[in-house]
């Protein structure tokens, strides 16, 4: 490691000020400081010091979301092979499954490794071209900033292809983290500066401007040669309900294997167990704020009760209770992982209250009230995230004024 952090030394003059690479500065610097800390930093004087840095901060975000990830290659590959019957299909064509021929991993649903790798071939495919064309606009950015390239993409570019459907085709997935970077962070100054969740406004992107390949109920389907994911209602937990013409009570639902994932779904979205044992980590960490985690549950809980006590004869979506809220969707992956993000909520304490409440509230209206759009996660995050300046700024000025009032008093 001493040789590596000469060798790197002597090659680092070429990048500073008056070097032959001086505008590759920040991509020398982003390469230099993952491979060790920043050479410059404080160590006397007047100022606040903290261990948890921006680095740290996001490795614990990426750390706490690897049981999603887990989740998201194993179901994808489930999915796909409870879909799969050979002596109908015989031998699927594509590249996915000449290297599934390759590795000698079959089509069983009951063995883990042949889901995992299946569902890996779906997963990190999305996950590579996200990184290479948001790192590439991240550090385009950067060099004509002349700033040094920031950590924060790294978490945007793991939650992206987590939101996804796992038939995105990849250049769909390209201009959607295209966007996201561009037009809802780097245009307004870069990580930190963003009013809105760059993951989720690349997910919306392409959720309009290519509905055909994003929205609607998708379920995997088999035909001769082939394998797809073909759109179809009664696919997810939430188009089920959709369909129910009984009271919901009547239904023949597993909670448990809703709990746990095993359903169709956006890749990472689905298992409501991984993304809690991700909140621990978060909340243990200090890293992901519990209260607004706690509001969303609240939020959740209260809308979902109002309407269970106003019932209704002809939407069924009116007896649903708040646990099966929970566990549908992406109620659990938007709460720990969207929700949290310290940017785009709000800063005070009691913001994060309230932001938190009308969030899981609004969920829940919509997706009752608008049972045409059944996930209401995306867009309602998104929707808050504008609020959330709008409520710090009220509750700021209503402490203000509770302060002059206290002085004119005293």
């Amino acid at each position: 490691m001493k040789a590596l952090r000469q060798l790197l030394d002597q090659a680092g003059h070429h990048f500073e000020k008056g070097g032959r690479f001086e505008r590759l500065f920040p991509l020398w610097e982003a390469f230099d400081t993952f491979l060790y800390a920043p050479g410059s930093t404080t160590k006397s004087g007047a100022h606040v010091r903290d261990a948890l840095d921006l680095k740290r901060m996001m490795m614990m975000v990426i750390i706490a979301a690897i049981p999603c990830i887990l989740m998201a290659m194993y179901n994808t590959g489930l999915q796909a092979n409870l879909a799969i019957d050979p002596a109908k299909t015989g031998e699927l064509v594509g590249w996915r499954h000449a290297v599934l021929r390759a590795l000698g991993v079959g089509y069983a649903p009951g063995s883990a490794l042949d889901c995992f790798v299946h569902g890996a071939l779906y997963f990190l495919p999305l996950y590579v071209v996200t990184m290479v064309v948001g790192l590439a606009w991240e550090v385009g950015f950067s060099i004509v900033r002349r700033l040094e390239v920031n950590e924060g993409f790294f978490v945007t570019g793991l939650l992206y292809p987590l939101i996804l459907p796992p038939d995105t085709p990849l250049w769909i997935a390209a201009l959607g983290i295209s966007f996201g970077v561009v037009f809802a962070k780097e245009l307004f100054g870069g990580t930190g500066m963003n009013f809105i969740n760059p993951a989720l406004a690349a997910r919306a992107f392409v959720f309009f401007a290519y509905p055909a390949h994003i929205s609607g109920d998708r379920v995997w389907t088999a035909v001769p040669h082939e394998l797809a994911v073909d759109g179809f209602s009664g696919a997810t937990l939430l188009s089920q309900w959709r369909q129910m013409t009984e009271p919901f009570a009547a239904q023949s639902f597993d909670f448990w294997r809703a709990f746990a994932g095993f359903e169709p779904g956006s890749m990472g979205e689905t298992s409501a167990l991984a993304c809690l044992i991700g909140a621990v980590v978060l909340i243990a960490t200090g890293v992901g704020s519990w209260r607004s985690m706690a509001a969303v549950a609240i939020g959740t809980i209260g809308m979902a009760t109002l309407f269970n006590a106003i019932g209704s004869a002809t939407n069924p979506y009116f007896a649903v209770p708040f646990w099966w809220h929970m566990v549908a969707g992406g109620w659990a992956f938007g709460t720990v992982f969207m929700v949290t993000d310290p940017v785009t909520s709000p800063f005070t304490d009691v913001g994060k209250w309230i932001y938190g409440i009308l969030i899981g509230a609004m969920i829940v209206l919509i997706r009752v009230v608008n049972p045409a759009y059944p996930e209401s996660v995306m867009l309602v995050i998104l929707f808050m995230n504008v609020i959330a300046p709008i409520i710090d700024y009220y509750l700021v000025k209503a402490n203000i004024r509770r302060r002059a009032k206290r002085r004119a008093e005293a």
